[in-house]
């Protein structure tokens, strides 16, 4: 038995040996898929992790924007307000009519209670500096002393004159600068958020791609990336993403903070002269015709058709002339070696290249774009709600909708359209919301509403993944030196924001899928210009 079960095993042994063989085979390919899917689930997982913490840092990049512009605003609001000071102006004015009061309170017993029942002396608070605007009786006490003044000697009636006159001045000078420097901070604001935006969008793209290359140079089973800063220095000076080149890139904020706001103010200043001019704080005005006039002001600053809106430039504004950069340096507190390098420096050619590249977004479409969505939303705030409420006494645009879902009788849509208010009110609410429009992160009070509105404009957010995740070739450190450097063709240009690089001017970049699209492929291109 034993012997023909050998022999049979010899008979069969060709096919005993193909069988283990394609078993052999089997094992081996099964094997291999096994380790390729897992390879696939793990680079996979990678990934995902990896884009997930893109995501993490771009949001955490956004709200670093948030407390930086908290954090610099208060500096040119201070500046905004030592060169428009309209509590000056109405301190003076009540110290005026006081005078004239007392003047005439031996004339007439009815200007003593003229003078009882009127309004207190102006306080130091800056929010109760214009009480005596929404009373009509600081108006019209001076009317009511003029006539019994009228009889007396010439002398008096020359002073009273000449009083006059110089009220109806001070009045045309507090009205043009209450207006003037309300929306002078409203373009500051909107200016300062998306010059922080494109900022530190820029250095959180080369923060991002030091890691994902450092990230190439660990070993295999290091499959995450390390967010923080904590990479070989020599590797992220490469980048430019050096303490030193980031600090003096930042330090240029300096020139909006302190001249460009300058500026701007005296553009808005022209417009506001020519649409307010006409107004007497004492005539009334409806909340449509200051919505209208309002408007009118801002085609003058930004352009009455959207042809003009998107040939706008605001870089003056933002970044100073080249010529001037290095007097920004020292001005900002750039001690030593304040001079800015060349270009042709190699180890500053990152802050040169940086300047460049926020130079080509703030002249982009899109930029002017998002500029008009964050407008829109301060002038929203302040017109449509505080003005709405503080000067017409109409309920908010939120609860009138909510109301008008309910029947609303023909009485009430009436009263709201006619409703009217003096213009001296207006200034007085305009003159508050100015330190609102200002206020800062050391501020004990409410938090600032108008920013807060702005960045609830998606297109912002849009605009930041755009750059956060642009131009990561433009990034690459060359061995070159600067000869290579200067040499056509050796180094990418940036991609500016153009229109064909994202969407028509007139679209919105509120669709988040851009936005998300935009961060995915952030991983991608980082990681194909790593390897």
């Amino acid at each position: 038995m034993i012997r023909a079960t050998r022999n049979w095993f010899r008979r069969n042994r060709t096919n005993f040996a193909l069988g283990f063989g394609v078993l052999g085979v089997g094992y081996v390919a099964s094997q291999y898929v096994l380790s390729k899917l897992a390879e696939a689930r793990e680079r996979m997982s990678s990934d995902r992790i990896a884009k997930e913490n893109l995501r993490r840092r771009f949001e955490q990049n956004q709200e670093d924007c948030t407390f930086t512009v908290l954090a610099l605003l208060p500096t040119a609001t201070e500046n905004i307000l030592e060169a428009l000071r309209v509590e000056s102006i109405t301190h003076e004015l009540q110290q005026k009519r006081a005078e004239h009061l007392l003047q005439s309170a031996g004339a007439a017993d009815v200007a003593s209670s003229e003078l009882s029942s009127g309004p207190p002396s102006v306080a130091d608070d800056d929010g109760r500096s214009l009480q005596s605007f929404q009373s009509e009786s600081y108006v019209h006490a001076s009317q009511n002393l003029a006539e019994p003044l009228a009889g007396g000697d010439a002398g008096q009636s020359v002073l009273q004159q000449r009083t006059q006159k110089s009220k109806v001045k001070l009045w045309n000078e507090l009205k043009i600068s209450s207006v003037t420097r309300a929306f002078t901070l409203i373009y500051t604001l909107s200016l300062l958020t998306l010059l922080t935006r494109i900022q530190l969008n820029l250095l959180g793209r080369r923060n991002y791609l030091s890691s994902v290359v450092s990230l190439a140079s660990h070993p295999p089973n290091e499959s995450t990336i390390n967010l923080e800063n904590r990479d070989d220095d020599n590797l992220g000076h490469a980048y430019g993403n050096d303490f030193e080149t980031n600090r003096r890139y930042l330090t240029f904020s300096w020139w909006l903070l302190h001249r460009g706001w300058k500026d701007i103010m005296t553009k808005v200043e022209v417009a506001v002269r020519e649409v307010f001019g006409p107004l007497s704080p004492r005539e009334d005005i409806t909340l449509e015709k200051l919505s209208e006039l309002v408007i009118q002001v801002r085609k003058k600053v930004e352009g009455s058709t959207e042809t003009e809106r998107r040939n706008s430039k605001w870089l003056a504004y933002l970044l100073p002339p080249r010529e001037q950069e290095d007097y920004v340096l020292r001005e900002s507190g750039m001690s030593g070696s304040a001079t800015l390098p060349t270009t042709t420096d190699p180890p500053h050619m990152p802050l040169r290249r940086l300047l460049d590249e926020t130079s080509d977004l703030i002249d982009s479409p899109p930029f002017t774009h998002v500029q008009t969505k964050l407008l829109d939303a301060g002038f929203s705030v302040l017109v449509n709600e505080k003005l709405r409420l503080q000067a017409f006494k109409l309920a908010p645009e939120s609860s009138l909708r909510e109301s008008r879902v309910q029947e609303v009788s023909g009485d009430q849509t009436e009263t709201e359209t006619e409703a009217k208010t003096r213009v001296a009110n207006v200034l007085a609410v305009l003159t508050r919301q100015a330190h609102s429009i200002g206020l800062g992160a050391n501020a004990d009070e409410k938090v600032n509403e108008y920013l807060r509105a702005m960045e609830q404009e998606r297109d912002l957010e849009g605009f930041a993944a755009i750059v956060y995740s642009s131009n990561f070739e433009f990034e690459a450190p060359t061995t070159g030196g600067a000869e290579d450097d200067d040499k056509e063709g050796t180094r990418p240009k940036p991609e500016v924001l153009t229109t064909s690089r994202t969407m028509e001017c007139g679209e919105s970049f509120a669709d988040m899928s851009l936005v998300e699209a935009e961060l995915e492929n952030a991983w991608g291109k980082a990681t194909e210009h790593s390897g």
